[in-house]
């Protein structure tokens, strides 16, 4: 896959993505889990805030990397849990085209899965999600960005 499959982009900020784990964690509330299974590198940020918000203290991770910026290859398992995931929540980010949501799921079958975004090809595969958006956009999450200079519009137009 290449990111030519990209056609829309939605970016998150910080306090956006805090809204949206705080609303997934109003869903849950009622729920008591064990503990919290974090996919690196993308599900650590909100599994803190799963955290934060439903006051679990233990937090474990699932290793996988899957993409290299934009461009997603093979899937290679870094580290896994010794557990089925009964009584967990695993967390991630984004559920895209569901290879790593397949894997983890063959890993942790029990776990109640939880992704703040999902895309069409892999919302299936999880319990939960909050905002689906479309296959072909690209999500930027506020980790990936930095804060830069902004050239006044006047400046821009006069050139």
């Amino acid at each position: 896959m290449s990111n030519a499959r990209y056609h829309q982009h939605f970016t998150v900020s910080w306090d956006q993505l805090h809204r949206d784990v705080r609303e997934m964690c109003h869903r849950l509330v009622e729920r008591d889990f064990k503990g919290i299974v974090a996919i690196t590198r993308g599900g650590l940020i909100p599994a803190a805030l799963f955290a934060r918000e439903l006051n679990v203290r233990l937090i474990d991770t699932v290793c996988i990397s899957s993409y290299d910026h934009m461009e997603q290859g093979g899937l290679d398992v870094m580290k896994g849990v010794d557990h089925d995931g009964d009584g967990w929540l695993l967390v991630d980010d984004l559920v895209d085209t569901g290879k790593t949501a397949r894997k983890v799921r063959e890993m942790l079958p029990k776990a109640h899965f939880v992704t703040v975004y999902a895309k069409p090809e892999g919302r299936p595969l999880v319990d939960q999600y909050l905002t689906e958006v479309a296959q072909d956009c690209w999500i930027q999450f506020p980790w990936d960005m930095g804060v830069a200079y902004v050239e006044p519009l006047v400046d821009q137009v006069k050139r």
